[in-house]
């Protein structure tokens, strides 16, 4: 089915997508302070805030979401087919401004681009709602032309950039494994710790917290929960991976048990709280 037929207007979406999706959460004030890199931040749904990215880098954010899909030959940023708009690309919303800001730094500093001028490696999360090979196959077609600031392996070896992509969701494992030269990593799931797969294969370890455990940030955490917690994450940081949770309850006690386990990334969609939170940790 063509879903950009004139048969089905797009506009005639947009009320249905009105009441699927979230209200935006309001951005950050143009001409703030100069924000610090938050490594351990990671914005869930990234689209659905006021300005895609955007919104995300102002608030120090160094990982970022987007769910996409494979439409009329154009890989677009949606959470569901019904939200789809044919001008949000993922090229637009968010590696033409990736690169844009690489090369700025790059120029400001005389030094190697990064996103944040002094700040870590950054993670583009890329959900592929449907069709992963398909998608997987546009992204290889798609990425090259970005190679300058995205990270690669090339004849097993990894090529530090300053953006790292990781496919989620429908992931083509195979397709992924046997490219030649390959701008992206996958993210594995608990039942990937004893993988013995490269880290720059599957560098990060993502799963469902309410999955796995019962806790919901009342009262303390118990005690075997913690100490799963704990060993789940050096499982993962003995094989040089990091790991991050979805589905957690969005409450600073959730988000105190994630940072001290020295989990990597913490999943919200309530980005100046976590900037909040992280400001105050004292390590």
């Amino acid at each position: 089915m063509n879903w950009f037929s004139p048969s089905i207007p797009f506009l005639s979406w947009l009320p249905f997508a009105a009441l699927l999706g979230p209200v935006p959460i309001a951005s950050a004030e143009e001409g703030a302070a100069e924000v610090v890199p938050r490594p351990r931040a990671h914005a869930h749904n990234d689209y659905y805030h006021k300005r895609p990215l955007k919104d995300a880098l102002s608030h120090g954010f160094c990982s970022v979401e987007a769910d996409v899909y494979f439409i009329g030959g154009r890989l677009l940023v949606a959470h569901s087919i019904l939200e789809l708009q044919p001008d949000k690309t993922l090229e637009r919303l968010y590696l033409d401004p990736l690169l844009k800001r690489v090369r700025q730094n790059a120029r400001d500093t005389n030094l190697p681009g990064r996103v944040f001028a002094d700040g870590p490696s950054f993670t583009l999360m890329i959900d592929i709602k449907q069709n992963g090979p398909k998608v997987y196959a546009r992204l290889q077609k798609v990425l090259p032309h970005y190679r300058e600031m995205l990270t690669r392996v090339e004849n097993g070896q990894r090529i530090e950039g300053a953006v790292q992509i990781i496919i989620s969701g429908d992931r083509p494992q195979k397709q992924i494994r046997e490219s030649q030269i390959r701008h992206v990593g996958i993210d594995g799931r608990l039942s990937d710790l004893d993988s013995k797969q490269p880290a720059h294969l599957l560098p990060l370890i993502s799963d469902r917290w309410t999955s796995h455990f019962k806790w919901r940030g009342t009262g303390p955490i118990p005690s075997d929960e913690k100490l799963k917690l704990k060993k789940i994450v050096q499982q993962a940081h003995d094989k040089g991976r990091r790991v991050r949770f979805w589905a957690t309850p969005e409450n600073k006690a959730i988000w105190q048990e994630l940072y001290d386990a020295d989990v990597d990334l913490i999943n919200t969609d309530r980005l100046a709280e976590l900037q909040k939170f992280l400001t105050l940790q004292k390590k």
